[in-house]
């Protein structure tokens, strides 16, 4: 008789073999020490490598640049995907100190696109992340029917005020940029989740949430409490900003219930609503006194012309980048009066300040520490204006993180979770207020608007901060969802578009079927960059600055602090990013806060004037969507 055996069944049998047990001993604690050892040391020095070839694609984009980035980055996966997997095995050791597991665990969980051991797939993988990334920075979209790159387009949507030629713009850089990119998508999904199934995780998403010192599950509920805690300031800003709209634009192009029409909002994916701020502004107190980039061009700071080309006389000023440059030392200026040490000249000489004339990049603002020490850099194809000027405060924020922590060990050197380092350079930038722009020369002390203008600039900041949140919170439940297969391929698009309007509250200009894919004309879905450490960035960084003002005396509207200057603040400050990744986040958020609890209460005490007056505001509207 024929006895029939699964291999699956062999293997389990063979497993529990007590000959087998005997032949596979446990790891030890030594064998987990220098296996670590190896493993850092490895990683380390590929980064050297890896890093700089990811530069060049960045900043060099070409079917060259893309080929060196896809190759290194197969090395990167394949190594990472190699040594997580040991790492799990390393962790059933006995007698592991808190620390070695915690590397352990790190390093079971580093990877973003985990590929699987099977030959070829970590190239596929890299070939397929390396493409869609390419394909996003070399995107355009159209204004009145001419081709617009990406960062111009931003530019258009925050300054356009057709409603139209904002349709036009907002169409035409989903469908050329997204829809084109679903294919590539669907693939690079499966065979992540393949790799994280090797790694002992129910799929993609559910690795990425694990990497935040909780279970899986657990950082998801702590995401939807935050979110209930900040969910009614936001629905309020939503119903006065609706109106306003209607206002403006009449039934026809913007109803005054329901949801809001994306492309209105001064944005090309209706994330922050900032730019729109003429249209909202409250009669009477909207006037702020100032806008930051208008005092910038007052001071004599010159945008960089499309098309300007230096000769060998042009002088100093007048060269292309210089005012971008010296908005960046703006930015320094910042952290200098905290106590941090100044940038290194390698910073200046090898940072993309402004978009070059002979080539392709990736305009998306970004900072990089190509040496794990003092190599660090910004790449930004950056414009004289309020929101490229709180940019770089941010984008410097990482570098400053990424050097305060270049002592620790490799796989500690990253921030406390993603969410600190996102919220590092936002706090900063709260610090942005007329008592800063006075100090720093930009803003007369006369000019200073009064309390009256306090509504206006809480509404201007909350047009950002505040209407961020549920796009921060909705892009990765939009990638959880796919990698867990409950929105299928079938249902991209339906499953991005139900998202923004449960979350948003927001609706595209027009129909979309499934042959479109919304979701890849956002940066971060084809740079595979998980997207929830911005959310909690929006949180944590009114927590930070909330902190920050206490510490340094601050007695008036907290909105109106700056603690620029302080160097007890930086001091203490400087101590919580030293710590990088070597303890889990909560004893980072206490060494600087008091608290060990990530919470929306400072975000709604900040705002809670605000709040008050747009309930008063939206008094017989029907709020909600």
């Amino acid at each position: 008789m024929k006895i029939a055996i699964s291999l699956a069944a062999l293997a389990a049998a063979l497993i529990a073999s007590p000959v087998l047990a005997q032949q596979t001993p446990a790891p030890t604690v030594t064998e987990a020490e220098a296996f670590l050892a190896k493993a850092e040391k490895a990683m380390f020095d590929h980064s050297l490598i890896s890093s700089r070839a990811d530069w060049v694609n960045s900043t060099y984009l070409s079917d060259d640049s893309d080929a060196v980035a896809a190759y290194f980055g197969a090395i990167r996966t394949s190594m990472n995907v190699d040594y997580a997997l040991e790492a799990a095995k390393y962790a059933t050791a006995t007698g592991l100190s808190v620390e070695t597991k915690r590397r352990l665990d790190l390093l079971r969980t580093a990877l973003t696109l985990p590929a699987p051991t099977a030959p070829g797939a970590a190239q596929e993988l890299n070939d397929l992340a390396t493409r869609l990334q390419s394909a996003y920075g070399k995107g355009k979209g159209t204004l009145k029917g001419q081709p617009i790159n990406g960062s111009d387009i931003e530019e258009q949507m925050g300054n356009n005020r057709n409603p139209e030629e904002l349709k036009e713009m907002w169409v035409s850089w989903h469908d050329n940029v997204g829809a084109p990119m679903r294919g590539d998508y669907a693939k690079l999904v499966d065979i992540a989740n393949a790799g994280a199934k090797e790694l002992g995780f129910a799929d993609t998403g559910a690795m990425w949430r694990s990497k935040y010192d909780m279970p899986a599950d657990d950082f998801a509920k702590l995401t939807d409490k935050i979110w209930a805690e900040v969910k009614p300031l936001y629905d309020q800003l939503h119903c006065y900003t609706r109106a306003k709209l209607n206002e403006k634009y009449g039934d026809a192009v913007q109803p005054a219930s329901g949801p809001i029409r994306a492309d209105l909002l001064g944005n090309m994916w209706a994330q922050s609503w900032g730019n729109i701020y003429d249209v909202v502004a409250p009669k009477g107190a909207g006037d702020l006194g100032y806008d930051v980039g208008e005092l910038l061009k007052a001071k004599g700071y010159v945008e960089t012309r499309p098309g300007q080309v230096d000769t060998p006389d042009t002088p100093e000023q007048q060269r292309r980048g210089y005012w971008e440059k010296q908005m960046f030392k703006i930015g320094e200026g910042f952290y200098s009066s905290l106590g941090f040490a100044p940038l290194p000249a390698t910073f200046w000489d090898r940072t993309q300040f402004i978009k070059p004339l002979d080539r392709e990049v990736v305009c998306h603002a970004s900072a990089w520490d190509l040496d794990n020490k003092d190599d660090i850099r910004v790449k930004m194809c950056t414009k004289v204006n309020s929101d490229d000027f709180v940019t770089i405060h941010h984008e410097l924020g990482h570098n400053y993180y990424q050097r305060a922590y270049q002592k620790q060990k490799p796989l500690y050197l990253d921030g406390a979770n993603d969410g600190f380092h996102e919220a590092i350079g936002d706090f900063v930038a709260l610090s942005i207020t007329p008592d800063y722009l006075v100090k720093i020369g930009l803003l007369d002390a006369a000019k200073v608007p009064g309390p009256d203008k306090d509504i206006g600039l809480l509404l201007r900041q909350a047009m950002d901060k505040v209407a961020f949140l549920p796009f921060g919170l909705l892009v990765d439940k939009w990638r959880w969802g796919v990698f867990n297969g409950t929105i299928p391929q079938s249902q991209y698009e339906k499953g991005w578009t139900d998202l923004r309007r449960q979350y948003q509250g927001i609706v595209p200009p027009v129909s979309r079927d499934e042959t479109k894919f919304d979701a890849g004309a956002k940066f971060h879905i084809p740079g595979n960059t998980p997207y929830t450490r911005y959310f909690l960035a929006g949180i944590l960084q009114q927590q930070f600055y909330e902190a920050a003002c206490k510490q340094s005396g601050w007695k008036g509207p907290l909105h109106r602090c700056s603690f620029y200057g302080n160097k007890a603040v930086g001091a203490k400050l400087n101590a919580m990013l030293e710590m990088g990744a070597s303890k889990p986040w909560p004893d980072a958020l206490q060494a600087f806060t008091g608290t060990r609890e990530i919470s929306g209460k400072a975000m709604t005490a900040y705002f809670a004037p605000l709040q008050k007056w747009l309930v008063q505001q939206n008094k017989g509207k029907s709020c909600g969507w």
